[in-house]
């Protein structure tokens, strides 16, 4: 059972970490949405998530073979999984970067109206076009760290009854504090480099890119709480 356990806990840390950027990513555009609709998308978006990767589970024999290498170009092997990762990772940076524009621009231009009513579907659909990207790669490193499906299908449950309950404190701080929002789209622009550089087998440590934004959030957070007492002295 002990033998289990361990790579059980292994896989829902790591999925957890992997989970991270598609809490964010939902986090963001749910902040597009009137209040009352924020929580419907962050469920409906990770419960697809859990959903996708059940599935993807169950095709375990057809996702092995995204491995397998389609065409060469330049010296360069490209399989199915490497093309989603870079699809993936195009649609992030665009979508990161469209948003800090946006960001950015709001004080030169007037208040933006509130979100049409066929915004939520559209939003939805960006989301289901992400979270097939992070499933694709969280099952495959799932079948790279353990053998037993069951495992797998754990590890993959608790992840996301994880992430349903972190989204929502995580998507309150972010609307809340502007300049993390900021911060949190430019994590989402470096994973997107990262998911590309993946595609052409050019892979940078995970760790390089969480140690990174860890320092630059610790950074904000000393600057947020050493602006507060000099605004109250004033």
């Amino acid at each position: 059972m002990i033998e289990s356990l361990i790579p059980l806990l292994s896989l829902i840390a790591l999925e957890v970490i992997l989970g991270i950027d598609n809490i964010i990513f939902i986090s963001i555009l749910a902040d597009k949405l009137p209040e009352s609709q924020r929580n419907k998308l962050r469920y409906w978006g990770i419960g697809l998530a859990m959903v996708m990767r059940l599935c993807l589970l169950a095709l375990i024999s057809w996702i092995l073979k995204l491995d397998k290498t389609l065409f060469t170009i330049a010296d360069v092997d490209f399989s199915g999984k490497g093309l989603i990762l870079i699809i993936g990772g195009l649609f992030l940076i665009y979508k990161s970067t469209k948003e800090i524009y946006h960001k950015t621009e709001a004080l030169k231009t007037p208040e933006t109206e509130l979100p049409k009513k066929g915004s939520f579907g559209k939003l939805l659909g960006e989301v289901i076009i992400l979270d097939l990207v992070f499933s694709i790669d969280s099952i495959i490193t799932a079948v790279g760290m353990v053998q037993e499906l069951w495992i797998m299908y754990t590890a993959v449950i608790v992840t996301v009854l994880i992430m349903l309950v972190a989204s929502k404190p995580i998507s309150q701080f972010i609307s809340k504090h502007p300049s993390f929002k900021v911060l949190a789209l430019c994590f989402l622009m470096m994973i997107g480099v990262s998911l590309i550089a993946e595609g052409f087998h050019f892979e940078i440590p995970k760790g390089y890119i969480y140690f990174s934004m860890a320092f630059a959030f610790l950074v904000d957070v000393i600057q947020m709480k050493t602006i507060k007492p000099n605004k109250t002295v004033s």
